[in-house]
């Protein structure tokens, strides 16, 4: 009985020193292979399917900068869901995982979400009336689609949900990663198109900054030296002297000159509607809202943002605005999803901001935030000798304008500055015969200041007057000779000959 007994066990014990011995075997083999090949896959089994992971000490090619992508996993299947989280983190993704439609649902309304990879087979909501509502809710997120049994009309039906891709389990996670990257990017390179769509319609061609005086010489030192950092700037001087080309002019010379250049004048809008071309909104956040809408910010997002009259920014938007300056983070109207925006601020004022700051007008901690570098603008009438290159630059060389012309705007102090002095310039074209601009044709605050020399004490002397006793001088001056008479005029000689017959003047 008892070697009866006693046989089996020693078959047991034989059959285990096998048993460990081939385990060994097994592993020692799998080891060297594991050296030998780099690209070796662990596996996770699993009863419906099986997922392979990449040895970490190669980790897959990289197209994009992962830590940027926020990706949800959603699966019923606990083993995959987990494997999936723990191999996307590793990598460097922000990574949230739903076991089902509706937690995939209460994750994203809190937070903004690039790619979605989804079962499209799950208990409850399916993966499909999933991506359905993810998409009405964000547009620009991209959606993978998973399923056990892939079919035809699985990947269509997908599609025209919206969804950026379709594959069949089982699923290779560095396979995955790589359609999660250029989904990213095919993501970001239409939201980036759209918004440079929608910037366009907004700026126009950049406009060339007209001065040699002293003064301006400084403004552009300092436009040299703020071009080069990315921290805010403040533009300050008087209507019309010119501060959104400077704010395009350190633009254009900055890091940041291939991205979007986004401007807004908050004196043009009221304070509600503010707040929404700034920070955006989302559908139904009040009454007209039928759709979602970005705001400047995220169009400007990566680029600069150009904020003219940011004196008149009421109380609760200065509040906003200084903690996008602070982190960057910022909600639409209407929203609890946090967002965030690497955008360069330049806000121009003709306000003292300083003095609405001792008035309690104006927050001083976004004062200090915003004042990192100051560019003071100088009115026109410190700007010795830049009106005459204004003139001729604003004239253009299609037209005639007399010396008289251009000594009367000179002597004229401008109070609006550069813009007051386009807007006489326009004035006069409009109302000039052919294509020489006269006296007779600015405006009449403008030649209600001139004086010139030869006048000076005389009774009253009205324009036409002076008009003729310039031409008579002009004419007198070079021999009655009409050639050198129109070219000192600045006039062509067909002006001169209706001129001398206008006045009556004799050879």
């Amino acid at each position: 009985m008892c070697l009866a007994r006693s046989k089996p066990r020693h078959f047991v014990a034989v059959g285990i020193a096998f048993a460990t011995r081939g385990l060994s075997a097994i592993s020692e083999w799998s080891k060297k292979s594991t050296e030998r090949d780099g690209n070796s896959m662990a596996t996770i089994n699993h009863p419906s399917r099986e997922t392979s992971i990449p040895a970490a000490r190669n980790p897959p090619m990289s197209l994009i900068d992962r830590t940027l992508v926020k990706l949800l996993v959603v699966d019923d299947e606990e083993d995959f869901r987990e494997a999936a989280e723990l191999y996307f983190r590793r990598l460097g993704y922000q990574v949230v995982a739903a076991r089902d439609g509706h937690e995939a649902l209460e994750l994203a309304k809190n937070q903004q979400l690039d790619v979605a990879v989804i079962d499209i087979h799950m208990p409850g909501m399916s993966g499909i009336d999933l991506l359905a509502r993810l998409l009405e809710e964000d547009h620009d997120l991209q959606a993978i689609m998973l399923t056990g049994g892939g079919t035809i009309e699985n990947a269509v039906e997908s599609m025209k949900r919206g969804a950026r891709d379709f594959l069949t389990k089982p699923a290779k996670l560095n396979e995955l990663d790589i359609v999660i990257q250029k989904a990213y990017q095919s993501g970001r390179l239409q939201k980036e198109n759209r918004n440079l769509r929608q910037v366009l319609q907004q700026i126009s061609q950049p406009a060339e900054i007209i001065g040699e005086s002293k003064a301006m010489h400084d403004v552009y030192r300092l436009i040299e030296k703020t071009a080069v950092t990315d921290k805010p700037v403040l533009i300050q001087g008087e209507s019309g002297t010119g501060k959104e080309l400077v704010a395009r002019a350190i633009h254009r010379r900055s890091a940041l000159a291939n991205q979007p250049l986004v401007v807004i004048n908050c004196a043009a809008l009221p304070e509600t509607l503010l707040e929404s071309e700034l920070f955006g909104h989302e559908k139904g956040a009040f009454t007209g809202a039928v759709a979602s809408k970005p705001g400047l910010f995220e169009l400007a997002d990566g680029g600069t943002l150009f904020i003219d009259e940011f004196g008149e920014l009421a109380g609760p938007l200065q509040a906003k605005l200084l903690r996008v300056l602070e982190d960057g983070s910022m909600r639409r109207i209407g929203s609890v999803k946090e967002r965030h925006v690497k955008v360069r601020l330049i806000a121009a004022t003709n306000r003292d901001l300083a003095e609405e700051v001792r008035a309690g007008r104006f927050r001083e901690d976004l004062f200090y935030r915003i004042n990192v570098l100051t560019i003071p603008l100088p009115p026109l009438r410190e700007r010795a000798g830049d009106v005459a290159l204004l003139i001729h630059h604003f004239v253009g060389r299609d037209w005639n304008i007399s010396p008289a012309v251009v000594q009367q705007l000179q002597q004229y102090s401008w109070p609006g500055n550069v813009r007051q002095l386009l807007n006489a310039i326009e004035r006069a074209k409009i109302l000039a015969d052919d294509d020489a601009i006269l006296v007779e044709n600015l405006p009449s605050e403008v030649c209600g200041q001139v004086k010139p020399a030869a006048l000076v004490g005389a009774a009253q002397v009205d324009l036409e007057t002076l008009n003729k006793l310039h031409v008579e001088q002009i004419y007198q001056q070079h021999g009655r000779n009409k050639s050198r008479t129109a070219k000192a005029l600045g006039i062509n000689r067909r002006s001169l000959y209706r001129l001398l017959e206008k006045y009556d003047i004799q050879d």
